[in-house]
């Protein structure tokens, strides 16, 4: 039989977000590996994941996901963690892969899949879809993603703040990804924009420490590296204004 790798999106963080299938995809599967950065610390996808599977089942393996400019160190870690799992699907068979948020935006595992496809021929991947950061901050916040026919545009920061400044001149809502250690050129954009009165950031969501605020109140401070922003589309207060 083809070995089995499943990426199973498990939230952004709330145990209770994964959904039946993603708890039953973990839980089927020989082994859950769920990704670690080189220093070592329990990530949230291990933290969720633990809710449902038995801590013996888990193996984590490193990803040097704090790698942002050696591309050779991390393209090297990507290539040792695809030979780690290659190994576990040889003894096991069917391996599900952890990632917060869905296994097909901005996740790990879509490097994982690629490395896997070439070291393991016929090896089959499938996904499991999660509940996305920005789904929860808009329920938790009360901040509508889209209405009628606006568009949504989601952009990491780390593309740099232009990117964003393009986006936020657009008309539609536009979430921002991975800002915290930028978000002072986040605030900058929104006010030069004109769209921070409704914006609103989030981290740690459905955590102890979840924090919740407008970003009117961003004060150039570095938040948590995974802070989200919702700036909704600008509207006229109209309902089915859109339409």
């Amino acid at each position: 039989m083809s070995s089995r790798l499943v990426g199973v999106g498990v939230g952004p963080g709330d145990p209770e977000l994964v959904t039946v299938k993603g708890v039953n995809a973990l839980r089927s599967a020989d082994v859950v590996v769920v990704p670690v950065m080189d220093t070592g610390e329990r990530g949230r996808a291990e933290a969720t994941v633990l809710h449902y599977v038995p801590e013996e089942k888990v193996v984590r393996v490193v990803f040097a996901l704090n790698e942002r400019t050696d591309r050779a160190r991390r393209e090297a870690a990507w290539d040792a963690a695809g030979e780690r799992v290659a190994g576990l699907l040889a003894r096991h068979g069917s391996v599900a892969f952890a990632t917060i948020g869905d296994p097909n935006v901005y996740s790990t595992f879509t490097y994982l899949a690629q490395t896997l496809a070439e070291l393991v021929p016929g090896v089959v991947v499938e996904t499991v879809p999660g509940i996305t950061a920005m789904q929860d901050l808009a329920a938790r916040s009360g901040a509508v993603l889209t209405e009628g026919t606006e568009p949504l545009v989601l952009v990491p920061v780390t593309a740099g703040s232009t990117v964003l400044k393009e986006a936020l001149a657009g008309p539609g809502t536009v979430v921002a990804y991975k800002f915290g250690r930028q978000a002072a050129e986040v605030a900058e954009a929104l006010r030069e924009t004109g769209r921070i009165e409704d914006a609103v950031w989030g981290s740690a969501l459905g955590l102890p420490e979840e924090s919740i605020r407008p970003a009117a109140e961003l004060d150039g401070a570095a938040l948590p590296y995974l802070s989200t922003l919702i700036a909704p589309a600008r509207r006229d207060g109209g309902r089915g204004g859109k339409l």
